[in-house]
């Protein structure tokens, strides 16, 4: 965490990041205490998913246990308003790039949950952030 990285923001990244590990992604408690009950996503490939259809493809979204690792990158944060974070950042995914948006809200509980996620493809040739 940077000395002006909002902890709310350090908090989100930290979420993005856990979903990204293939532990959490095979254990569906250990998903749900991260996804909001009321998530969508638009993802890169343009499917629209909801909380359920998300955790359940979890374990195999993108080759499962034994596929490709995610590399996440160039993260930017802002608290748009109390408990609710937007994150802006790129992944690569078996050579392929992604530029992603997230919106995290923090649950009655206090839990900074993800709430909406876009992925949108990078065409080939894009320079890196």
């Amino acid at each position: 965490m940077t000395e002006r990285q909002h902890p709310d923001v350090a908090e989100a990244i930290h979420g993005e990041l856990r979903l990204h590990d293939p532990a959490v992604q095979l254990s569906r408690p250990l998903a749900e205490a991260l996804f909001d009950p009321e998530f969508t996503e638009v993802g890169a490939s343009g499917r629209r998913w909801t909380y359920e259809e998300m955790l359940a493809a979890l374990p195999e979204l993108h080759g499962g246990e034994d596929g490709p690792p995610i590399v996440a990158e160039a993260f930017a944060g802002t608290v748009l308003a109390a408990g609710l974070v937007h994150l802006t950042y790129e992944t690569v995914i078996d050579g392929r790039r992604a530029r992603r948006s997230s919106l995290w809200r923090r649950d009655t509980t206090g839990t900074l949950r993800l709430y909406y996620h876009q992925g949108t493809p990078v065409p080939d040739g894009t320079p890196q952030p």
